[in-house]
């Protein structure tokens, strides 16, 4: 027993805890960059200051997780983020193809707590920081509300993922909130000052049929006058969640200390919406359904943004400007909203899309002016603008991996995140970052560390494409259709394909290219073709004698014709996709962006990939096979299709598909690192939406690795995952390896994008 009577003031205990990397907030981006760097040997503090992880991400708030993909609505093909946040949302896959935002909360959790070099601190926020020096931090301070426990953080090191950038404020870190002006940076699209500085918070509602009619009774404060809302009219009774993202408000307000009065606005227009529903008489299909849930907090989207040695802008992302610290990619649109929100008369959102992802460069990931601070998620260096793309939270914790990886650097060599500026260490860093999953577009990511480059690699067969069988029933050319071939320099080879008319017809075809390398718009004609079509069965031939002059994609596309179908096949192959000239207005992509000259957007087509089941590839035969799906690919530090598939693909007909690598002399090996086809093209979405499959249909499910005496090494069934990274009980030394895996169906031929051997971890 406890007793006390004494009237001196008290204090609550006070933990002193040291660690490599202090991480303030536990979103996505906190997440991701605490098990990224935990993984790799650094002492991890993760303070969050909510009971759960996740952020938006958070059954708290139940925003989808999203970034480059965009909802399958852009042109950048197989651009789904790689490394941790990659492993989240297969997992999620996986576990939670349904979308629950509980599973997704849990899933977090055991990811984090499974990590043994991470402390996590819940319900513990952060509220002051003590500095050594006027550019340096010592240690921040913390207070857990649930055990009235008071921390103090110490590290060489920190990274501020709050959102609102609470260590970088406290610390006198260089920050800008609110939006530049035109001419300061030569944005084009910079906001005027009727459309707003900042974007608004969003909060949401679940809604569920309990089969019986229910009653709903709004509090007082609910929002009475529905018209009030400009969009009113499009509420519905089927829609919640973040699929009424447009509910924000507050970009009028100041977005990180009057969050508590936007919070008590969004209930009032969420009850009033609610009201709306049920009690106004327009949807009698809402008799029966009830509230389930409403956000407790808001969303946030922008608040502050710090400043470090580089300012993301506008033309980074439209122009897809190369630099040589690139750490990362982004690819959603550029997403501006208007600060009056909800209330705004006009469009709930902005968005505009670039031809391809963009690099991030590491300038952006640490604060200018105090020195161990680095920056991750939405709180990085870049202008309002540029703020409009980066800040979703797929592409923030994709930028935390990087910040965290950095870290791992900066104890190695005992320095500060500027000085692994010098190409030495920025070229280790983006080696470091490959070796975990996480492409950066443009970087030489081929690691001398891995012993897979001094090997001879064999297959036991390589997929020569001949043909995409005609096997399952056609689709009538109610959208223009492509089909995205990977074809190496030199000339197109010659196409046929069976197209069934019901009339006499023209049908135009082209073979069309992206303008950009590495890009996915077809916005280059390289051959035309005009094709009369009688009435039954045609077939068709398309020939070009264009040449290519380095390895791309191309698009074989066929107009639209609705009198007209075309064969499909059955079959999926890493790296072989076809695309539709169609909408998506989720991602204001209604068939074509036509962006007027002063905004400094392009003006392009779409020609995106449908979702499974539905997006089989157009049956096509080859003049000459395609002859890209070579063993040596596992090599080649890309373990994604750009350019060309960058997989090892095995022929449907290898009823063993095996790689073996032989060394000339012996090797000692500890780690071996596989990568598999997860469909990077696959967007993942977290929450609230369904997915029809919870693996990916090109992935490996099962294989065995052996040494040279043919002893078993590691055996896996029912593989899921991207990434395998195996690491032996004891290093062997062994001058082969010999990797046999299993087709993943008979539609989709066995393939692997990357192996990797290292002597030591």
């Amino acid at each position: 027993m406890i007793q006390s009577e004494s009237r001196d003031s008290r204090s609550f205990p006070v933990v002193k805890i040291h660690a490599d990397l202090v991480i303030t907030g536990g979103g996505l981006s906190g997440v991701c960059c605490a098990i990224t760097a935990a993984r790799q040997g650094l002492k991890v503090v993760l303070a969050q200051d909510r009971s759960v992880l996740g952020g938006n991400s958070s059954s708290e708030v139940r925003l989808w997780v999203l970034g480059a993909t965009s909802h399958m609505g852009n042109n950048n093909r197989w651009a789904r983020e790689g490394g941790v946040i990659d492993e989240i949302l297969v997992e999620n896959m996986y576990c939670n193809p349904e979308g629950n935002p509980i599973i997704m909360d849990m899933i977090l959790l055991d990811k984090v707590v499974s990590e043994p070099n991470i402390e996590l601190l819940l319900n513990t926020s952060v509220y002051d920081v003590v500095k050594k020096d006027a550019d340096t931090i010592e240690f921040v301070k913390a207070y857990c509300s649930q055990s009235q426990t008071s921390f103090e953080l110490h590290a060489p090191l920190f990274c501020d993922a709050s959102g609102d950038g609470v260590v970088g404020f406290l610390s006198g870190a260089a920050f800008r909130m609110g939006a530049e002006s035109k001419n300061e940076f030569g944005e084009q699209f910079a906001p005027t000052e009727e459309y707003g500085e900042l974007l608004g918070h969003s909060l949401y509602f679940y809604s569920k049929d309990t089969g019986v009619p229910v009653k709903f009774v709004p509090p007082s404060f609910a929002l009475n006058d529905i018209t009030k809302i400009p969009r009113f009219k499009s509420f519905n009774s089927q829609e919640f969640g973040c699929k009424l993202w447009w509910i924000e408000y507050g970009g009028r307000l100041d977005t990180v200390h009057d969050t508590e009065k936007i919070k008590w606005e969004l209930w009032k227009i969420v009850y009033g919406v609610w009201n709306y529903i049920k009690n106004s008489g327009n949807f009698p299909e809402a008799e029966t359904l009830t509230l389930e849930w409403v956000g407790m907090i808001p969303g946030k989207r922008e608040s502050r943004r710090f400043i470090g040695d580089y300012l993301l802008r506008q033309q980074d992302i439209v122009e897809q400007r190369t630099h040589p610290d690139a750490v990362a990619f982004g690819g959603w649109s550029i997403d501006l909203h208007p600060s009056d929100g909800v209330y705004s008369s006009a469009p709930g959102c902005n968005q505009w899309h670039s031809k391809g992802i963009y690099q991030i460069p590491y300038r952006s990931l640490y604060s200018k002016n105090i020195k161990n601070l680095f920056l991750a998620g939405r709180i990085i260096s870049v202008s309002h603008v540029a703020f409009g793309s980066s800040r979703v939270m797929a592409t923030s914790a994709y930028v935390a991996q990087a910040s965290a990886m950095a870290a791992v650097l900066c104890k190695k060599y005992n320095c500060k995140p500027a000085d692994l500026l010098p190409k030495e260490k920025m070229i280790e860093l983006q080696r470091s970052l490959a070796r975990i999953g996480q492409f950066i577009p443009g970087a030489d990511v081929i690691d001398e560390k891995d012993l897979v480059q001094q090997a001879t690699i064999i297959a036991s067969s390589e997929l020569q494409l001949k043909e995409l069988e005609e096997d399952i029933e056609r689709v009538s050319l109610d959208l223009s259709v492509a089909q995205m071939i990977p074809v190496e320099k030199g000339q197109i080879p010659e196409v046929y394909f069976h197209a069934y008319a019901a009339e006499q017809a023209i049908l135009h075809a082209e073979i069309r290219a992206s303008s950009r390398i590495n890009s996915f718009t077809p916005d280059t004609c390289l051959a035309k073709f005009e094709l009369p079509v009688q009435p039954g069965k045609n077939c068709l031939r398309l020939k070009t004698d264009i040449e290519v002059s380095a390895s791309q994609y191309v698009f074989v596309t066929i107009h639209k014709c609705p009198s007209v179908s075309v064969s499909r096949s059955e079959k999926r192959i890493t790296g072989i996709l076809s695309v539709f000239n169609t909408v998506n207005p989720a991602v204001s992509n209604y068939g074509k962006q036509e962006a007027p000259d002063e905004i400094g957007m392009d003006s392009f087509e779409f020609w995106c990939p449908q979702r499974r089941p539905a997006g089989h590839n157009l049956a096509l035969k080859f003049e000459h096979p395609l002859n890209v799906f070579k063993a040596g690919n596992i090599r080649n530090g890309i373990a994604r299709p750009v350019s060309a598939p960058n997989a090892w693909v095995a022929d449907f007909s290898d009823k063993s598909p095996t790689l073996t690598i032989t060394w000339e002399s012996p090797k000692h090996l500890k780690k071996i690192l596989l990568s598999f086809d997860s469909d990077f093209d696959h967007p993942m979405e977290s929450v609230l939406m369904s997915h029809p499959e919870n693996v990916m249909p090109f992935c490996v499910r099962n294989y065995a690795i052996y040494d040279d005496r043919d002893n078993l090494l590691f055996e896996k069934k029912g593989n899921y995952q991207t990434r395998n990274e195996i690491v032996l009980d004891e290093a062997i030394t062994t001058n082969k390896l010999v990797i046999r895996v299993e087709h993943p169906s008979e539609y989709s031929p066995a393939a692997v994008f990357e192996v990797r051997c290292y002597e030591e971890l």
